[in-house]
């Protein structure tokens, strides 16, 4: 596990990215608005997630710094040449330490619930984790 400084080196965006973010936010697709409603304002675990976060050249869907987490929705555009980017996205991510849960969109819809319960488990486990770290 990275430490904090290390981390936040590593992860620190670039101009385009934060750029892209922004306009991002703006263009919500529907099962991101819905997942967003339930991850904003701390509302899972009291842990604080951001929407269209820009992570070095890479924007997230979701982002929890506390947990090192990355929510990605995966609708129809991730198809064929969108999977070789998102392939080098996650390794990327996971190289800075950064866990990848990759959610299909049509899931958003079916099984919030329990989208929400994978979500919650694995923040709280990774926080835990990260909070209480102690390098060698």
């Amino acid at each position: 596990m990275l430490d904090h400084v290390t981390f936040r080196q590593l992860t620190k965006p670039t101009t385009q990215a934060k750029q892209r973010a922004k306009s991002l936010r703006d263009k919500l697709t529907p099962p991101e608005q819905l997942l967003w409603s339930t991850l904003r304002n701390n509302q899972i675990a009291d842990l604080p997630f951001r929407s269209q976060h820009p992570l070095g050249p890479y924007i997230a869907d979701f982002f929890c710094r506390d947990a090192r987490l990355v929510i990605e929705i995966d609708g129809k555009t991730h198809q064929a040449d969108q999977l070789t980017h998102d392939h080098a996205r996650d390794q990327w991510m996971r190289s800075c330490g950064i866990h990848v849960l990759r959610v299909q969109a049509r899931e958003v819809f079916a099984e919030l619930e329990a989208v929400l319960r994978t979500i919650r488990s694995t923040a709280v486990q990774r926080a835990e984790e990260i909070r209480t770290y102690k390098p060698l």
